[in-house]
């Protein structure tokens, strides 16, 4: 769990940067053991969805939450197998995009993105960057440039601005990330 935060600042200072509002439906992939869900349930946020790929994760969130787990939406599920059932005000992704290596996940990340967000929805996105770890957690991963991840998600969204971050990990290891936000234009 190298991505693990206690608090993750970052990510909890693009609601405030955005001005999201409380009710804004969230989604935050790959969250399970993330502490995000927390942070921003006492920040008020009401319509959140946590989606991972792993029931345990999921399962110790939820013990962790204990009657508040009640208020997330809990989707256990392969990213690249996601169906959106809303369009997101929030689009909330920390640390599992670069896993996606083969051409065939990062289209099928890229229509979901597309499909699961509102008009104007706010799409965060971090990943390693060029100067991340080659692999992570023994898996294969993609570094990406803010070039690249521009390219990437050019069609329906515009970029609002990337920036790097050095996260230093529990083991007191840095690893080198690119977050990215992009704004969802109109159809």
């Amino acid at each position: 769990m190298s991505w693990f935060q206690e608090n993750p600042a970052t990510s909890l200072q693009f609601l405030k940067d955005f001005s999201i509002p409380l009710y804004a439906k969230i989604i935050d992939i790959g969250g399970g053991d993330s502490l995000f869900v927390d942070h921003a349930l006492k920040m008020g946020y009401t319509q959140i969805t946590v989606l991972d790929i792993s029931t345990h994760a999921i399962e110790r969130a939820k013990a962790r939450l204990g009657e508040r787990a009640a208020e997330i939406t809990w989707i256990v599920s392969d990213v690249t197998q996601f169906a959106p059932q809303q369009k997101y005000d929030f689009w909330h992704d920390r640390a599992v995009f670069h896993f996606l290596t083969h051409e065939n996940e990062i289209q099928q990340y890229i229509r979901l993105v597309q499909e699961g967000m509102a008009e104007n929805g706010i799409f965060v996105l971090g990943t390693f960057s060029e100067n991340g770890p080659e692999k992570c957690s023994g898996l294969p991963i993609a570094r990406y440039s803010e070039s690249k991840m521009s390219e990437i998600f050019s069609a329906g969204f515009e970029k609002i601005r990337c920036f790097e971050e050095n996260h230093q990990t529990p083991f007191n290891t840095m690893q080198a990330f690119l977050f990215c936000n992009f704004r969802r234009k109109a159809a």
